[in-house]
């Protein structure tokens, strides 16, 4: 056959026009198709291969159409449709039936998925108006009593309203650590809100004289600068508890939130008949909240009285627990001294009130850094968090401390974000976060995260050397350095001593680096200084049995704060491979119960 022949013999049977056809078609299909399988989350690659078939089809459509025609006694082949009646006829227009009737399904398909995505969007930003609508900030409430001294009252007050918020699931409480910043009435308050993460504001003011409290507050919606209730109570101190439970239950009725009934009991406890233990108890508590060795000390010291005021009151046991837990890692005293104690605190605190999820969330710290028993700690976490999911030190202490020492770094990311969420001016938190991705070697979104942190406060020295080894880790040894500096010339922590040590050790600066030693040795005589911080510059400096002799003392001896992290920390990849370290590390945390895949060796 000739090529004229060939090509007056392919528009004869309607080859071109099935190719017009098939085009049009196609196109308008795969069209269709990219506009509605996304609304049910078909995946991507399924869409590919559908579009790629579309495109296989062509030449099998153009090879059908040379050997087949559409007659109206159905699919013939082409010499026999053409022997019969009407013949050229009906080749003239079944090609115009396909081009239509992929026209109309690509039309079809374009508004069904154009409607349905618009819906699921909808649906999307209802969900996430709904969820904004129920979240809160309870800014600090200003105290209005003339003896200054009572600071520490109105403070109490706006964290016991807060802690029965935290307790209705259905909310999202934004907790004290990240509302402290701001003034009891600003005036910015849909940029606070839009800060904080939330749709409402609670304001308020305390007055206490003698017995009498007087305590104003004010439910505001912050995106629409609306007043939404406002109440003033007038009571004796012994009635405070049911100002703050009724407090409580009225903002948790305005924003429509779901209460199971152990949540309405929860809310309206009364945790002591005190009214002296309690008084004591926010004392304590108003100390803690300062995190420094000697405010700790002196927290310890009012929830010691409160308890000698009140034996059976559990929040102070609560308070306790953590003081202690909270003062070797602020440096005040070694943790053998306070960590039984801390233990011992956290559970008479549960064994008074089981629902208490902050002696949890103690105790499953205390036995990972204490025991290195992670089953037993995650148990506590996990009740501490079901007790209460607002509770943002529960989320941050599970993720960055648990679940990153068993190398679960997925889960342990997703926790410490959900603590930032809750608590997102929080530094130590934010810091946190950066430390988890170091851990694990995700050192670029580490440095980002901890520079977000140091925005929020630059003389935030732990952000600093933790930028520091970040740096480190990721090969920066100079940029490193300065960050270390940066953090010693901010807080003279030992910390700073053994990580410059570790630098100087890489770059060969020995001299250097047994000096960091050599003082990190002096002030061990008189301070508590974490061993690991000398076992790390041994490692440095290639002393590996050294290293090892260091990280076993800290075990021996009960202080895992470093040691927990034995399987995932990048500090100590020379040592992996070594048996003394091996069988170290598979002591502290067995093989059974890390997860191996996750930790680059």
């Amino acid at each position: 056959m000739n090529p004229g022949n060939f090509f007056a013999e392919l528009k004869r049977r309607n080859v071109y026009k099935v190719a017009v056809a098939y085009i049009v078609a196609g196109w308008a299909l795969s069209q269709g198709i990219a506009q509605v399988l996304p609304v049910f989350d078909v995946p991507n690659w399924a869409i590919r291969v559908i579009v790629l078939l579309i495109i296989i089809g062509l030449p099998v459509a153009l090879v059908l159409a040379w050997v087949f025609e559409i007659t109206p006694q159905g699919i013939k082949r082409t010499e026999t449709a053409d022997a019969m009646p009407n013949a050229g006829q009906q080749k003239k227009h079944a090609w115009i039936y396909v081009v239509v009737a992929g026209g109309l399904a690509s039309i079809g398909l374009f508004f069904l998925g154009r409607y349905s995505g618009e819906n699921a969007i909808l649906r999307q930003g209802d969900a996430g108006t709904a969820l904004l609508s129920k979240s809160i900030a309870v800014l600090p409430f200003e105290s209005l009593s003339e003896d200054k001294s009572n600071v520490y009252f109105a403070e109490g007050v706006q964290d016991e309203i807060l802690t029965r918020l935290a307790k209705v699931a259905d909310l999202k409480v934004i907790s004290r650590t990240s509302t402290q910043r701001f003034n009891s009435s600003p005036e910015n308050l849909p940029q606070i809100a839009k800060q904080l993460g939330v749709a409402n504001i609670l304001e308020g003011s305390v007055q206490k004289v003698a017995d009498q409290v007087r305590v104003n507050v004010q439910l505001i919606n912050a995106l629409t600068d609306t007043h939404l209730w406002a109440e003033t109570y007038d009571r004796k101190l012994t009635d405070i508890f049911a100002v703050e439970s009724d407090i409580a239950r009225s903002i948790a009725d305005m924003l429509q939130a779901k209460l199971t009934g152990s949540e309405k009991t929860a809310m309206s406890q009364k945790p002591t008949e005190s009214s002296e233990a309690y008084e004591l108890y926010l004392r304590g508590r108003f100390f803690w909240n300062k995190r420094t060795g000697p405010d700790l000390k002196t927290a310890r010291d009012y929830f010691e009285q409160a308890i000698a005021a009140d034996p059976q009151y559990a929040t102070a046991y609560a308070g306790l627990a953590e003081s202690y837990l909270l003062i070797p890692e602020f440096g005040a005293g070694f943790p053998q001294d306070y960590f039984p104690k801390a233990k011992s605190a956290a559970e008479r605190a549960i064994a008074l009130d089981e629902s208490s999820a902050q002696a949890h969330a103690a105790l499953g710290l205390l036995l990972c850094f204490s025991d290195a028993n992670f089953t037993g700690a995650e148990k506590e976490f996990k009740r501490a968090i079901s007790l209460n999911s607002n509770y943002a030190t529960a989320h941050h202490w599970y993720g960055n401390c648990l679940l990153v020492a068993l190398g679960r770094f997925d889960e342990a990311v997703s926790e410490t974000r959900r603590a930032v969420e809750l608590d997102p001016l929080s530094l130590i938190i934010n810091a946190d976060l950066g430390s988890t991705l170091s851990n694990a070697r995700r050192y670029d979104q580490a440095i980002a995260q901890l520079q977000r942190t140091l925005a929020l406060d630059n003389k935030f020295a732990y952000a600093h050397w933790n930028l520091g080894q970040a740096f480190y880790l990721k090969g920066d040894r100079a940029a490193a350095i300065a960050e270390y500096e940066k953090g010693r010339a901010l807080d003279d922590d030992p910390v700073t001593l053994g990580l410059l040590g570790r630098a100087y050790a890489d770059a060969h600066e020995n001299e250097k680096a047994l000096d960091m030693i050599r003082q990190l040795e002096a002030r061990a005589k008189q301070q508590f200084v974490r061993g690991y911080l000398i076992a790390i510059i041994h490692v440095g400096l290639g002393e590996k049995d050294k290293a090892i002799d260091d990280l076993e003392h800290e075990y021996l001896n009960h202080d895992n704060i470093d040691t927990a992290w034995i399987r995932v920390d990048p500090m100590l990849d020379p040592l992996r491979g070594d048996p003394r370290f091996e069988a170290l590390a598979e002591r502290i945390v067995p093989a059974s119960q890390f997860h191996f895949a996750t930790v680059s060796k």
